[in-house]
Formats: C-alpha cells, structure tokens, sequence
C-alpha cells in the first residue's frame, strides 16, 4: 500500500546517485534518522561498514530530516564512494518517528536495524541483536530492543528517560526497560503493518507486542556524543509522550487476536492426496475450467 498523498514519504527528494545499479535485495537495512548531523555521518557510516562488513549483506538507508547543516551534501558526496549508502532528504523536519517510518518503507531488506544518527548508538552493536534473531529463526515475528549501559548523557536526561521507562512498563506492561534506545531490530513488514503516528518509535515494544511479536532486550554500550546537539528536551517529550501513552493504551485494550478453534481446513490438493477427491474445496468444485 502507498503512502497518501501528503505523507511524508511523498515529500522526500531520492538522494542515490542516478544510473547506480541496485544489488540484489539485502539481509538487512540499517535505517538511520539524522538532522543537524553533518558531523556525525561519515564516522557512523565507518563504524557501520567495520561492523557489518563480511559479516552480513546490508545497506545503509539515511533519512535526513530536513537538516540545516549540510547533512544531505555529505550524504550525497559519500554516496559517491560507498555503494551500500542509500539516502533520502526530508523537505523539513517532520521528527524521528516520520523518518524512520521513510526509512523503513524505503528499505529493500526484510528486517531493519535502526540507529540514531548522533552517533550514541554503536553498530557494533549490531552482531549481537543478529544473534538473538538467529537463535529464534529467520521468519520469527521478533523486535530486539538495546538496552544501554552506561549512558552518556546528563544526569537530568537520565533520570527522565528513567521514570518515562518505568511509568511506560506500568501503563503499557512493555516489560522493556529502555524503550528510548535507537538499537533495534525488527521485521520490515511487521513495522509497516503498525498504525502509524507521531511519535511512536517511543512506543514500538508495546506495540510489536499488541502484534503478537516476541520483545528481547539486550544490553548494549552507549557513547558519547561527538558533533552537534540534540533536538529533544524534557518539555518537548514529556506532554507528547503522556497523550501518545494514552493513545496506545487505547490501542491495547481495543486490539483482538483472534483464537481459532481448530486446525484450517485442507485444500483442494491436500484432500485430493487423502481421500481421493480431486479438486475439492469447501464442498465446491475448485478445478480451473478450460
């Protein structure tokens, strides 16, 4: 299904050079929300390249949203030199949530890993969510969430993403200790098959879970930040995050999965090598007519 006309995938400029053959479809997508970053992408895209390289077949999908410091000109100069480097630009910001939903809905792979384009998040990281995925099966509906240890960040910002962690666990029973941690891992249909709205990478456990998707949590390192500042303070997280908990809440207690009470019944082939009837579906005859 496409985007509607004014989503924000239709307000994005491709930023892959033209004439650039596409490679066979990935294993995975490495999808990375970015704005204001233009110091950070090269050694991020280093870090990912010695990270994954030989490792996995991947590509990098940068979403640039509507950055004011020359972002998307170092996205396009290294796009030149780095074939595994996708990128788009949004034509102003639109937050993390709608970038990463770009990301992902631009993604050629059928499981997506996510980063945040400061560089706190280290993709060295990334072996260590694809093992867990690995020991459950390929095919498993799964999100892998980091958990960071020893965060790099102010006491004040620490103590608020502390109590947004465990009022979240409460309210939504998550059971994920860091919700706000940009390493993930997760199936690219199952994402896309989300309700989508502002701001719900917050919430994204609760609702792969309201999904029937399995979460794990793993521990994973937290840097600093090199370049740049970031765009979140406590205000500006704290009312949005209290209405969208609510609105997820609401989502919870609405969602049924329904429970069958038996096994389906056979097709037409499958009763044709049982019983002997050719063609046979529900009682009707489903052979094609020629």
């Amino acid at each position: 299904m496409f985007a509607p006309e004014d989503s924000e995938e239709t307000k994005v400029r491709a930023g892959t050079p033209a004439g650039r053959p596409l490679s066979p479809v990935p294993e995975i997508s490495v999808v990375v929300p970015a704005r204001d970053e233009a110091g950070n992408v090269a050694p991020l895209l280093e870090d990912v390249s010695t990270a994954l390289d030989g490792l996995v077949d991947y590509e990098v999908v940068f979403v640039d949203d509507g950055s004011v410091d020359g972002t998307s000109a170092h996205l396009r100069e290294l796009s030149r030199s780095l074939p595994r480097l996708r990128w788009v630009s949004h034509r102003s910001p639109f937050g993390q949530s709608a970038a990463i939903w770009t990301g992902v809905r631009l993604s050629r792979a059928p499981w997506i890993v996510t980063l945040d384009g400061d560089g706190q998040n280290d993709p060295a990281d990334i072996p260590r969510l694809l093992e867990v995925r690995t020991a459950r099966g390929a095919h498993v509906n799964l999100l892998v969430n980091g958990m960071r240890q020893g965060r790099r960040d102010t006491w004040i910002k620490r103590a608020s993403s502390r109590i947004a962690n465990g009022v979240r666990r409460r309210v939504l029973g998550d059971d994920t200790p860091d919700t706000g941690c940009g390493l993930k891992l997760f199936p690219r249909d199952e994402f896309l098959a989300l309700p989508y709205f502002d701001h719900m990478h917050r919430f994204l456990p609760a609702l792969m879970r309201r999904g029937g998707s399995e979460v794990v949590s793993v521990p994973v390192r937290h840097r600093e930040r090199r370049h740049g500042r970031s765009h979140y303070g406590i205000h500006n997280r704290l009312w949005a995050g209290i209405v969208d908990m609510l609105g997820v809440l609401w989502l919870q207690r609405r969602s049924k999965r329904p429970v069958l009470a038996g096994r389906p019944s056979p097709g037409g082939d499958e009763r044709a090598g049982a019983g002997g009837t050719e063609g046979k579906l529900g009682g009707q005859d489903s052979k094609e007519q020629t």
